[in-house]
């Protein structure tokens, strides 16, 4: 992670433009560490207490298969088989927004999903989500003959 210090000569003084595209690239770094830090601790440790220092208690959830609030995303995983597992391809942060590109496996049905996990980040922690998820295609499924996730194929 990248930290920034930045001293100024006066209190009024205002940073450089220079300077404030450095300390955005930290804030956006530092939302997409706590991001991944948020779905490593809640989808593969499972450690709901801590991951309730990542979560909102006011959490919104968009997602269409996912109960409103932390509560409807942490009952979600408390429900879900102990072989659930996220890993994470891409990352991308843009001011208060984060997109990771993951893979969610081990969730039930045969098949993992591809996600893009949209969360917005307020005041540290994740506020607010919206997600579009799609069954993983094999190699035989796949029209660009290439993997969904990764540089190869799974199955």
């Amino acid at each position: 992670m990248t930290v920034g210090i930045l001293k100024m000569n006066t209190p009024t003084q205002q940073p450089r433009k220079d300077q404030q595209i450095i300390m955005s690239q930290t804030i956006q770094e530092k939302n997409k560490a706590l991001v991944l830090d948020a779905f490593d601790t809640l989808f593969n440790k499972r450690d709901y207490e801590a991951a309730e220092r990542y979560w909102s208690p006011d959490y919104i959830q968009h997602s269409a298969h996912i109960e409103p609030g932390r509560g409807g995303l942490f009952n979600l995983v408390r429900n879900a088989p102990d072989t659930l597992r996220y890993e994470h391809q891409l990352i991308v942060a843009e001011g208060d927004y984060v997109i990771a590109h993951g893979r969610f496996s081990g969730h039930g049905p045969p098949v993992a999903w591809i996600a893009a996990d949209i969360v917005r980040i307020e005041n540290g922690r994740l506020a607010e989500h919206w997600d579009v998820l799609q069954d993983e295609a094999t190699k035989a499924e796949s029209k660009s003959g290439l993997p969904m996730f990764g540089d190869h194929f799974t199955a």
